[in-house]
């Protein structure tokens, strides 16, 4: 009974956006195992969402990240490890603008997705969320394998070549989440910077964030397109917000 308890702590322990995409993506998997449902009706297809109205396949492309496996567990592993560290650090006591965050990643994986030809986005969206915690985090030091200690924002590109010589191939899901992810931890730098009145050079992604951060709200009465609106606040309100802390020194 003393298990349980402590299994179900550590369950409501995990933040609440990260614990409702780990726990969707699980059983996800679990009734593809059953055959209750196919990953045919999971995956994304432009299609099938706006000619045939099949709209919930916009989110459950973020849900299946295979069957259930060694591979499957390692991706949910990775995604709700970084997941939760960068929703109890940099955006602690911010349930919306985190789960804000994850919606605009979303939804650029879904613009970039036909492009790349890639059905199933959760493991994009779960790189794209590595690649921002180790981007925000360069003083962490991490170990791989036991093999060799590097830096946190060599991480994505260490699991990058990981990935290569296992696969042999060229993981196309990682890199589009190194893209998205860069251009998303790009403007939520370009936030900081401007909030103190440092210098700043980034690409145009970051000149997009600029113009309806900072041009577009004295033409339009303060209103900021890019930032989570009221209703979105909204629903997030009764979420507990505890004070911040610092991020850790350290990760395993």
């Amino acid at each position: 009974m003393a298990e349980l308890n402590t299994l179900e702590q550590w369950y409501y322990d995990v933040p609440i956006v990260t614990r409702v995409w780990t726990t969707s993506a699980v059983l996800t998997s679990v009734l593809v195992q059953c055959q209750i449902i196919t990953p045919f009706q999971l995956f994304y297809s432009p299609a099938s969402v706006w000619q045939k109205g099949q709209y919930w396949r916009l989110g459950t492309t973020f849900l299946y990240f295979g069957p259930l496996s060694l591979d499957f567990m390692f991706h949910i592993f990775f995604m709700s490890r970084y997941s939760r560290n960068l929703e109890e650090s940099s955006f602690r006591g911010r349930t919306a603008d985190f789960a804000w965050l994850i919606v605009y990643s979303a939804v650029s994986l879904l613009v970039l997705s036909p492009i790349a030809s890639m059905p199933f986005l959760g493991s994009p969206l779960s790189f794209s969320l590595v690649y921002i915690w180790a981007r925000r985090n360069p003083a962490v030091r991490l170990s791989f394998l036991g093999l060799f200690v590097f830096s946190a924002p060599y991480l994505p590109w260490v699991l990058l070549g990981f990935s290569l010589l296992l696969n042999n191939t060229l993981p196309k899901d990682d890199l589009l989440g190194i893209v998205v992810g860069h251009g998303t931890f790009s403007l939520l730098s370009y936030r900081i910077v401007s909030s103190t009145g440092a210098a700043w050079k980034g690409g145009w992604m970051v000149d997009l964030y600029y113009f309806f951060s900072d041009i577009y709200p004295r033409i339009r009465n303060g209103s900021r397109p890019l930032d989570p609106p009221a209703i979105w606040r909204r629903m997030f309100s009764a979420a507990p917000s505890p004070p911040p802390e610092a991020p850790a020194a350290r990760a395993e």
